[in-house]
C-alpha cells in the first residue's frame, strides 16, 4: 500500500489544526473541566472538529476516535484515525509552548502513519511505515549516547514517576543522568531527533 497520500494528508491536518490552537493561545482562554476532571478549551474542540470535518471529507467510510467527541460510529472499517487536538493542555493553558497536535492512522489495528505538529514552535514530526520520520522535512535521527550517565531523561512528572517506579528513578540518579521536566508529547518528539536519549512516564492515557 502506498500511504504517501495518507502521511501528506495526515501532516496538512496536522499543520492547519495547529493553527486553530494559535489563536487562542495565550489569550487568557478558560478551560472547563471534564468528566474526568481533566481540562478542556474552545481550541481542544474546534481543532478536533476541524480534523474531523476534513476527514469525513476526504475519507467517508473511516473511522475515526477523538479526545473530544469520542468514535464515529464506523467500527467495521480497516482504516482508523486517532486525534489528540492538544496534547499538553494545561501546557496551553499556562502560555508553555510544549503542546502538540496528535494525528495518527491504524489500518488493520496496526498505527502505520502519525504527525504530532507542535504550533508555537513550529515543529513537525510526522512518520510513516516504509517512508522513515521526518522532522521539519529533514530525516529524524535518535541520539548516538548509550551510557545512562551520559543520557538526558525526560518526564512529565518526576515526582509521579517517583512515586511509581521508584527502582528506574534511583537507578538514573545512580549514574548521574541529566533529568528534565520538558513535557507530554513534546519529550517523545525530543526522543525522536536526538536532542534526548529517555522520556518516560508511568501513565499514558489511552482513548
Amino acid at each position: 500500500m502506498n500511504l504517501q497520500p495518507y502521511l501528506d494528508f495526515t501532516t496538512s491536518l496536522a499543520y492547519y489544526a495547529g493553527k486553530i490552537t494559535l489563536r487562542y493561545f495565550n489569550t487568557g482562554v478558560q478551560p472547563e473541566l471534564k468528566e474526568n476532571n481533566d481540562p478542556v478549551t474552545i481550541a481542544d474542540r474546534e481543532a478536533e472538529a476541524f480534523i474531523r470535518s476534513e476527514i469525513e471529507r476526504v475519507y467517508p467510510t473511516h473511522s475515526i476516535v477523538g479526545e473530544e467527541y469520542g468514535e464515529n460510529g464506523k467500527n467495521g472499517s480497516s482504516f482508523r484515525w486517532i486525534i489528540d487536538p492538544i496534547d499538553g493542555t494545561i501546557s496551553f493553558i499556562r502560555g508553555v509552548p510544549l503542546y502538540g497536535v496528535l494525528i495518527g492512522l491504524e489500518i488493520d489495528g496496526v498505527a502505520r502513519v502519525g504527525a504530532a505538529y507542535f504550533p508555537p514552535l513550529d515543529e513537525m514530526l510526522c512518520a510513516a511505515d516504509g517512508l522513515g520520520c521526518l522532522w521539519n522535512g529533514r530525516r529524524a535521527r535518535v541520539s548516538q549516547v548509550n551510557k545512562l550517565s551520559d543520557a538526558c531523561v525526560v518526564s512529565s512528572d518526576f515526582q509521579n514517576l517517583a512515586a511509581k517506579m521508584p527502582d528506574v528513578v534511583e537507578r538514573f540518579q545512580a549514574k548521574k543522568a541529566l533529568m528534565r521536566t520538558w513535557a507530554d508529547a513534546y519529550g517523545y518528539l525530543l526522543v525522536a531527533t536526538g536532542r534526548v536519549e529517555v522520556a518516560l512516564d508511568p501513565r499514558l492515557d489511552v482513548l
